[in-house]
């Protein structure tokens, strides 16, 4: 491993590099699980590529919630193979992968019945806690704790004293997710691969039915030159499906566009020193500490228009305030929104019985010879994605 920076003089090398010779790998797309395949396949010794349209993590994996975490409410799926897996990922990224750039983050539930949902939550988070630990790894969080009212309200005074009769509160992660993204796709050029941003491929070159590369145009000078490669992963995201379109074949699953947005209000709105995750009608709701401000998100609607540009509606802004204000004393207005940023999740929908029921989960397909594709997944399980497409 040496130390690179990605500097345009290294973005020519790479090019350059890519034009001539062919790789054992060639990765397009830049978001994390591309950048982690890259890394994956680099490590192992392998002649490695990656190509990205834009800029490193300029799609989803710069407008996620910034968490790094196991996913709660997958438990109440009885989705525990998920989530240990996560949980898993989460102790390696706290503790051993990046602990400049992933910390733990308190979140407190409020409990609206006195008995019952203290029970039936308090054991879902001690379920939670417990993965955690029979992943074989130290959680890298603190353990859960049990709240009265008044215990709540001395962490987060803007709670509303009616709605909440008691509440949990439990550990998860946060992430700065697109330097995230930026530093494993320069870790994975410190060990040999080949990374360029404003990159985008155009084409898929095949032999026969073998898909041996790709017609890449650089975005900088307008050229088209091809890469050739023994193996070409498409790890697009919300583009799977038009990336794969460039080869002429129908796919195994398809990817639907599913947006997120969040709202941005500033620390001095909301008093406390804890997150907090809300039941909706729906999923769950969180407000998350960011520096000087809280993330407020997300949604979760069909985008059909431009993927690169995906924007929040009136009623996506209404709809976030509606459920924060039902549990804060001094209510948000829309005044009080800073900033608002939208993201679209990548999820599977099945071609078939066996796959319809895998858009919580990533999937990896072969679907020619060349060709790998993997979509779905979340941002915390990035390695084990990016792992079973190089395997």
């Amino acid at each position: 491993m040496r130390s690179v920076a990605l500097s345009p003089q290294a973005r020519a090398d790479a090019l350059a590099a890519m034009a001539g010779t062919e790789l054992d790998v060639l990765v397009i797309g830049g978001g994390v699980v591309g950048a982690g395949s890259a890394l994956d396949a680099a490590t192992r010794g392998l002649t490695v590529g990656l190509v990205e349209a834009r800029d490193f993590a300029s799609g989803t994996s710069s407008r996620s919630s910034k968490l790094i975490h196991g996913g709660l409410r997958y438990l109440e799926m009885l989705d525990f193979r998920l989530v240990a897996e996560a949980l898993q990922e989460r102790g390696l990224l706290i503790q051993t992968i990046a602990p400049h750039l992933v910390r733990p983050v308190p979140f407190i539930y409020p409990l609206q019945h006195r008995v019952w949902e203290r029970f039936y939550a308090g054991a879902g988070v001690a379920l939670y806690d417990t993965l955690g630990l029979l992943s074989g790894r130290a959680r890298g969080v603190p353990h859960h704790t049990h709240l009265t009212r008044s215990g709540a309200k001395r962490i987060m005074p803007s709670l509303r004293k009616d709605a909440l009769v008691g509440a949990l509160q439990y550990y998860d992660a946060q992430v700065d997710d697109a330097r995230h993204t930026m530093f494993v796709a320069r870790t994975a050029a410190a060990y040999g691969a080949h990374v360029a941003s404003r990159a985008r491929v155009v084409g898929l070159l095949r032999e026969g039915e073998r898909v041996t590369g790709a017609e890449v145009l650089d975005l900088e000078s307008g050229e088209t030159f091809k890469v050739r490669a023994k193996q070409v992963v498409n790890a697009t995201g919300v583009w799977t499906d038009d990336t794969q379109g460039l080869v002429g074949e129908r796919g195994q699953f398809k990817v639907r566009a599913s947006k997120g947005i969040h709202l941005v209000v500033p620390r001095d709105r909301i008093q406390g020193d804890s997150g907090l995750i809300l039941r909706t009608e729906k999923s769950v709701l969180f407000v998350i500490p960011w520096f000087r401000h809280w993330i407020i998100g997300t949604t979760d609607t069909d985008w059909s228009l431009d993927k690169a540009h995906p924007a929040a509606s009136a009623a996506d802004i209404d709809y976030l305030l509606d459920h924060v204000n039902a549990v804060l004393e001094q209510p948000l207005t829309h005044a009080d929104v800073e900033g608002v940023y939208a993201g679209l999740r990548p999820l599977l929908s099945g071609e078939s019985e066996s796959t319809s029921k895998l858009s919580r989960e990533h999937a990896v397909a072969h679907p020619v010879p060349g060709l790998v594709v993997v979509a779905g997944g979340k941002y915390t399980t990035y390695r084990v994605m990016a792992k079973d497409a190089v395997d």
